[in-house]
């Protein structure tokens, strides 16, 4: 495997985007290959089978275009579906989880928020997650609808602010300081989320950490690209691509592909 592969990424939809700039702005010197599912979005209410066929369908894409590492920049994929991933394909995998950890080891008022989907608070590795802090009150909230108004790109919409009022003022009455976002297209809400909760409220997600991992991965197996190359950063999507242009903010190397 060649260090001057790309860096490969899927979600279920545009939600990745998150991680993939975050991945851009640590490791500018990568190519990259990321993949909109979001014909099949939202994948938090899917069967864990369902997750685990369509994460391998978007891992052979990525590894048939020569990509080095997989990133599942998508919480219900990996919670649902690394474990599988990693016993099927020989090809390191980055996952990533709610961050339940640094939200429990620093909440004051022991007690923190979590929002994400059904697929992700079903899950067995996100309940391990839970056990492992049960010194700290933990709020559940599915976070219905959200992702189908992301991927219409509504996230300003009355009916975004609705549901989000509806979800967080329940935890905000419960006294959280601490908000996790379990959903890798949910950054994309902050600005929204910061008009509803009180300031004190501190909002974690796990972007920048998945960005640490994906370099650390790179650097232990010989990986980092080091060429001069001119890079490239490429966006499959096999939906209308108009929102994923809009939220990356350019339409080249951005296509409407079938998969």
């Amino acid at each position: 495997m060649s260090s001057t592969n790309p860096i490969g990424i899927f979600d279920s939809g545009i939600g990745g985007t998150s991680i993939w700039k975050e991945i851009h702005q640590l490791l500018p010197n990568e190519n990259t290959i990321y993949l909109a599912d979001s014909k099949n979005a939202p994948y938090g209410q899917k069967t864990k089978e369902e997750i685990i066929q369509l994460s391998c369908k978007n891992t052979e894409l990525l590894l048939e275009q020569g990509c080095k590492i997989i990133v599942v920049a998508c919480n219900t994929a990996t919670t649902n579906a690394i474990k599988e991933l990693r016993a099927k394909y020989n090809v390191p995998f980055i996952g990533i989880e709610p961050a339940i950890k640094p939200a429990a080891n620093q909440t004051e008022t022991e007690t923190i928020g979590i929002l994400a989907t059904k697929g992700t608070l079903n899950s067995e590795l996100f309940n391990k997650a839970v056990e492992t802090y049960s010194n700290v009150k933990i709020i559940e909230q599915i976070g219905f609808g959200l992702v189908q108004l992301i991927e219409e790109g509504k996230m300003e919409s009355e009916e975004m602010t609705g549901l989000l009022n509806e979800y967080l003022k329940p935890m905000v009455e419960a006294n959280i300081d601490y908000l996790v976002l379990g959903c890798t297209h949910y950054p994309y809400l902050i600005p929204q989320i910061k008009k509803i909760i009180p300031e004190h409220i501190k909002i974690i997600d796990s972007g920048a950490a998945v960005a640490k991992q994906t370099k650390k991965v790179l650097e232990k197996n010989n990986l980092l690209n080091l060429s001069e190359e001119k890079k490239k950063q490429i966006f499959y999507t096999n939906s209308d691509s108009k929102v994923l242009k809009e939220i990356l903010g350019f339409s080249n190397d951005v296509f409407e592909k079938e998969f």
